[in-house]
Parts: structure tokens; sequence; C-alpha cells
């Protein structure tokens, strides 16, 4: 009697199929995810400006200008004026918006 340790072509075939399938089945829920995730980081992102903005005003008493402006003055960091989706953040009639 012949003792096989191995998988046969069949099963590796099988296997792989299942594995296969899957990965397409999960790969436009993550897709989607990610796109959600970015928009909320940029939300977030946003009210984190929104924040710094009325900070500048309380030590100012005059709203910033732009956002390079929150940056040279330590109220940002350079990071901070772009969103995880790649939109700019601007100050429009001193609220931060993305564009």
């Amino acid at each position: 009697m012949k003792n096989n340790k191995g998988f046969t072509i069949l099963e590796m075939i099988i296997v792989l199929t299942i594995i296969a399938l899957i990965f397409l089945l999960t790969l436009p829920n993550i897709q989607q995810k990610k796109e959600i995730i970015n928009t909320k980081g940029c939300e977030a992102l946003i009210e984190v400006v929104n924040a710094q903005i009325l900070l500048y005003e309380i030590d100012h008493n005059v709203p910033p200008t732009s956002i390079g402006v929150l940056i040279s003055e330590g109220y940002l960091k350079e990071s901070q004026q772009t969103c995880p989706d790649n939109s700019k953040i601007v100050i429009s009639n001193g609220e931060a918006i993305g564009q």
C-alpha cells in the first residue's frame, strides 16, 4: 500500500479557487471602506483646522487669511493642509472647507 503525504493537483486547484473566490468577494468591500475612511478623515481634519482658526482668532483678534498663516504660526503642521483623499483645505469666510 502506497502512503501519500502530499496534496494532489486537484486538491490544490480547489483550495486556490476557493481562496480566489473569497478574495474577489471581499475586495469591493475593502475598497468601499477605504473611501469611507478617507471621507471621515477629511471631515475630522476640517474640524481640527476650524478649531485652530478659532484659537488663532482668540490670540490675534483677527481671523487667519489662509492655511499658510496657521502653519507659519505653529497652529497646524504642513501635512494638515491636505485631506487623506488628497483634497486641499482652504479657509473661506473664516471657516475651513475641503476642495
